[in-house]
């Protein structure tokens, strides 16, 4: 892995950011005395109180990763001779290392996703050769909101997808490592993008938003979560100091921190995005949704603008970059960033008279 300078500021994922001082101060004030472990403590009531509070009624699991999290809700879902659809970029097909494969058996059946999301139709391609016992059988869908792409599915759409699984005797799980950026982008309870628009079991990323090592897996489909504690333990993902874990999501979750960080962070993408469409040798590719920007940009000027302000590059055939922002990306890291990228290119700033 490559080595980047202490302190830095990078656009290169919300994982780099560092612990919201509310978070941090709710940890903090969590450690004092002796509790139950294991998760029998008052914090963890209190969290699984208020997050079905805001996602509506589920059984709640918290976890360490979001891979854990996607890993152990398909295991509860699907057998090894069984199927998950699901985008071709979906992060549980390009960025888990085959966990899905290796844990739970099973195969990943994708659709093409030139913007990061499927549709009813792009599932029912996998629909064939059902009872067929010489192929892999469909069970469940996933997608992920806020998509890879950085765009957001809507609550209708959603649905659309929830509908059309059932009707085909399909179960959704969603990867919400971004979800809290997705119902901060359409402005709408959490709740209308989860449990009320179909979903069946919940990937609830809270890391990417501010916390420590906060992940959890809910499921609405309950009885999906029937044996899901012995898997949490076998999967080695059972918290003994649940609290900590806990009161990350009960700060996130009150006084509106989640959708105040979610809030600036799509902000901040906002204005990278209207700052680098200014400079004509940079073509943004995907709609700027939540948090995420794509651009491809002329590759010879990447190595200095990585050196300035380190990012990814998602796609290196046509030099696609991705910028990501965070709950504590400022004005002056995006003012930054396209400055640079425009003193690379040599490209005047625009004036506006």
């Amino acid at each position: 892995m490559q080595q980047h300078e202490h302190g830095t500021r990078t656009f290169a994922s919300d994982n780099w950011a560092g612990v919201h001082p509310e978070v941090l101060a709710a940890m903090s004030a969590a450690n004092a005395g002796h509790v139950p472990s294991y998760g029998g403590d008052s914090y963890t009531f209190d969290a699984i109180e208020r997050i079905n509070a805001e996602l509506g009624d589920g059984e709640v699991f918290f976890l360490f990763s979001g891979t854990a999290a996607n890993v152990l809700c398909l295991q509860s879902m699907v057998r090894p001779h069984q199927g998950v659809i699901c985008a071709e970029t979906a992060h549980i097909n390009t960025s888990e290392c085959g966990a899905p494969e290796k844990h739970i058996g099973c195969k990943l059946l994708t659709v093409p996703s030139p913007n990061g999301k499927i549709t009813p139709a792009g599932i029912a391609a996998h629909l064939h050769h059902l009872g067929n016992e010489h192929h892999v059988q469909p069970r469940a869908v996933s997608i992920t909101q806020a998509s890879e792409y950085g765009t957001v599915y809507t609550a209708r759409e959603i649905k659309a997808i929830a509908d059309f699984a059932h009707a085909n005797a399909l179960l959704l799980h969603m990867d919400g490592a971004r979800i809290f950026n997705a119902a901060a982008a359409l402005d709408v309870p959490l709740r209308a993008i989860t449990s009320e628009a179909g979903v069946d079991a919940l990937s609830f990323g809270g890391t990417k938003n501010g916390l420590l090592a906060g992940e959890a897996a809910v499921f609405f489909n309950q009885k999906l979560a029937d044996d899901f504690e012995y898997r949490r333990m076998q999967g080695m993902q059972l918290s003994s100091k649940m609290r900590f874990i806990a009161v990350q999501f009960s700060a996130l979750l009150t006084a509106g921190l989640w959708k105040r960080s979610a809030g600036h962070a799509n902000r901040m993408a906002k204005l990278l995005a209207a700052r680098i469409a200014e400079i004509p040798e940079v073509r943004i590719t995907q709609s700027v949704d939540a948090n995420s920007v794509f651009a491809e940009l002329p590759a010879h000027v990447v190595p200095r603008v990585q050196a300035g302000y380190f990012f990814h590059i998602w796609n290196e055939t046509t030099s696609e970059a991705r910028w990501i922002t965070s709950f504590d990306t400022t004005e002056d890291d995006v003012d930054g960033l396209a400055g640079l990228i425009r003193e690379a290119l040599n490209t005047k700033e625009r004036s506006w008279t």
